[in-house]
């Protein structure tokens, strides 16, 4: 068992947790698992956001800093974020193609969303409420909120992240701007917190398989009632599919042509992390993960991998993207709408830009599923209907958000001649 691969380790505490779960369940132990087993799951999630603010600013700081002047800055820049847009929008095109061709909403029942609606009302209400504010804001209001006044308060909250970066790469500039004698005692500092901060990196994963265990358990007595889940199994079905085609067949075929990486050795390099994704369900904490195995078993430098990644576990959702295709279409599906190609092609572009701005935390995906709705004209309660196996699908989604960021990572470095393509899986 010591010398177990660490994603299997992953997987066998997710079985344990999840058998864990069904035998108490059974056994009306319950209160037992959410008192005494679920709290070491959120002590870890918990862990690991509280390295993601430092890991973001010391990983970002030295990969901007390691470049050697702006040019370079600038190219790598744009290629991340052309491969992210790129990415993005060839899911929410998956997602749409596959939930048409589906159609899971009109196998829904009547009474089935009756009960839905009314079950989850409290809940939509909520994130309806913060949706419509965000909606009633300006146009430039996505820009405004990305610039904080206060990097601090900033940085106090992991929602913030994409106002932490933007003063990062700031910062970055400056530092790539002054003289280099001025600079090195600053990048020598970022760097010894980097190295810190991958050393506490080490140490929260050698606990993840039993924090895995506690957060599956929890998630297993916590569920909802199978004929819910029953009602939404065609959709549950869809939004799968969809990220199924995304993560094994469209990921990989970008490595192979960017980079030459075969299929197998993306998967073993990634593994751990996709793992670790499926059971935090936020691509922030499982940011530290992503960027061991990029740097360490996938062959993308520090500095591609520093830039590329912390980025992207903000603004790089395609999985979420996805999902809110599937969602916006089944909703409409199930009130009886039907959405014409213009307005569906307004659901591939709200719901990539909206993704943007998607908190890298579990469950963001559902208050921006709520603006790619209003924008199309669908009826806003209708999220209700999907709260029942949103925990569970986005446990699916932040899996493809990571391996995208991955993807992406290392293509960037095989543009720039960053990637060790020898090194690549040869690591244990």
């Amino acid at each position: 068992m010591k010398h177990l691969p660490l994603h299997w380790k992953i997987i066998i505490g997710m079985v344990l947790g999840v058998g864990f779960g069904f035998l108490a369940s059974a056994v009306g132990a319950t209160e037992f698992v959410v008192d005494w087993i679920k709290p070491f799951g959120i002590i870890f999630i918990n862990a690991l956001k509280l390295i993601a603010i430092p890991l973001i600013v010391a990983s970002l700081i030295k990969g901007i800093s390691d470049l050697q002047d702006i040019s370079q800055l600038s190219r790598i820049g744009g290629r991340t974020l052309a491969l992210f847009l790129m990415t993005t929008v060839t899911a929410v095109t998956i997602g749409l193609g596959i939930v048409n061709l589906v159609n899971p909403g009109k196998v829904v029942l009547p009474e089935t969303r009756e009960q839905l609606l009314a079950a989850y009302a409290t809940d939509a209400s909520q994130r309806i409420e913060i949706a419509t504010a965000q909606s009633e804001q300006g146009p430039l209001q996505f820009f405004v909120d990305m610039v904080p006044d206060n990097i601090v308060g900033a940085a106090s909250f992991n929602g913030n992240m994409l106002q932490v970066i933007v003063f990062v790469v700031f910062f970055g500039v400056g530092l790539i701007l002054i003289p280099p004698d001025k600079a090195r005692p600053v990048k020598a500092f970022f760097d010894g917190v980097n190295d810190v901060i991958l050393k506490l990196i080490d140490l929260l994963m050698a606990t993840a398989p039993y924090a895995v265990f506690a957060l599956l358990a929890a998630l297993v007595v916590e569920a909802p009632s199978a004929d819910l889940f029953a009602a939404l199994l065609t959709y549950s079905v869809c939004v799968l599919l969809g990220l199924a085609v995304l993560i094994l067949v469209f990921y990989p075929l970008l490595v192979r042509l960017f980079t030459g990486v075969g299929y197998g050795t993306f998967f073993r390099g990634i593994a751990p992390a996709q793992l670790l994704a499926f059971s935090t369900s936020s691509s922030a904490a499982t940011l530290p993960a992503t960027l061991d195995r990029t740097t360490n078993h996938l062959g993308v430098s520090e500095e591609i991998a520093s830039f590329v990644l912390p980025i992207g576990a903000t603004v790089n959702m395609d999985g979420t993207s996805l999902h809110q295709a599937v969602a916006a279409v089944f909703v409409a599906q199930v009130f009886g709408l039907e959405l014409d190609l213009t307005t569906q092609l307004g659901i591939v572009v709200t719901a990539s830009l909206a993704s943007i701005g998607a908190a890298a935390v579990p469950s963001a995906g559902i208050i921006t599923l709520v603006i790619v709705l209003g924008q199309a004209g669908i009826p806003v309660e209708g999220i209700a209907l999907i709260f029942a196996v949103d925990r569970p699908l986005d446990m699916c989604r932040t899996i493809a958000n990571v391996t995208g960021d991955a993807t992406v990572a290392m293509a960037v470095a095989k543009s720039v001649g960053k990637l060790e393509v020898g090194a690549v899986g040869t690591k244990p």
